[in-house]
């Protein structure tokens, strides 16, 4: 059955009051905010002080929400950073055709905006908080799929896309990036399906006193390869805090080989489909790739 659509623009802080006193009253008192870094997948708003409303913004983003709803209570006990905690789970109605979420807000300012006090500190504890969830109890876990943006899967999925926009590169470059995903699909996913964040981005990363304070957004997790989680490497760290993260993630030549992959596949993408500031960011990211770094 096809999903009902969701006018995004409609998405507002009116919609967000009349939701909650339906289905929340409790709460119904309380002042409603936009989160401008609330994601692009859903839309986020405050709710007073202590809460967070998040709908998705797209038929293709409403699986995330029973996905979180349901598997973030099971994983925050095991991780070593704060998770968002669910409150409230919001019915389909007449007013949003679509699932949606009451979390706790988590306290933090985004890495993006953030001055972090020792970057080789916080690659350390990103790999960690990575480490533990990658050995999290998987039975019954969602693999990839729409719901993951088809992250934690096999690189050979995007195998026709990267062909078509490998001509955003010219020359000796295109050479080396079609060499690049020519060994990303060559390192082949062979050991346990474990469990993936799937969007390690600097907006998800919360910093509380210049160091990682939590982790945000698993919309894209679940379970399968982790490769599309060492992403982070190729576009922020740098110098020392890079050779910390690589060797504090632990894992193999071949995960970083596809995780190349898939940092080459969201570099090219951006590089002409994204604002130019997002495009000037991709061309860096494909700078470090072309580099060899």
């Amino acid at each position: 059955m096809t999903p009902d659509p969701i006018d995004a623009a409609l998405i507002d802080e009116a919609l967000v009051r009349t939701l909650i006193e339906e289905q929340f009253p409790q709460w119904k008192e309380l002042p409603v905010r936009f989160v401008e870094r609330g994601g692009n997948d859903h839309r986020m708003f405050r709710l007073g002080d202590d809460l967070a409303v998040r709908l998705p913004s797209a038929p293709g983003y409403v699986p995330q929400v029973d996905k979180e709803q349901t598997w973030l209570p099971r994983l925050a006990p095991m991780l070593p950073l704060p998770v968002p905690e669910v409150r409230g789970i919001g019915r389909p109605s007449a007013l949003f055709p679509a699932p949606w979420s009451i979390y706790e807000w988590v306290a933090g300012e985004p890495a993006s905006a953030a001055a972090i006090d020792d970057p080789s500190r916080f690659a350390a504890d990103l790999a960690g908080f990575l480490r533990t969830l990658r050995s999290a109890d998987t039975a019954g876990a969602p693999g990839p799929g729409l719901h993951s943006a088809f992250r934690g899967g096999p690189l050979e999925h995007w195998d026709a896309e990267m062909r078509d926009i490998l001509h955003r590169v010219h020359g000796a470059e295109r050479d080396t990036a079609s060499g690049i995903w020519r060994d990303a699909l060559a390192a082949s996913f062979t050991g346990p399906p474990t469990w993936f964040h799937g969007d390690v981005a600097m907006d998800n990363l919360l910093v509380r006193d210049g160091v990682l304070g939590a982790v945000i957004d698993f919309g894209c997790s679940g379970v399968g390869d982790t490769a599309c989680d060492t992403v982070i490497l190729w576009t922020y760290f740098r110098g020392r805090a890079r050779d910390v993260f690589r060797q504090e993630l632990a894992v193999d030549e071949a995960t970083w080989a596809r995780g190349r992959g898939w940092t080459l596949w969201k570099a090219l993408i951006m590089l002409t489909n994204k604002p130019p500031g997002q495009a000037e960011f991709a061309r860096r990211v494909l700078d470090q790739l072309i580099a060899g770094v």
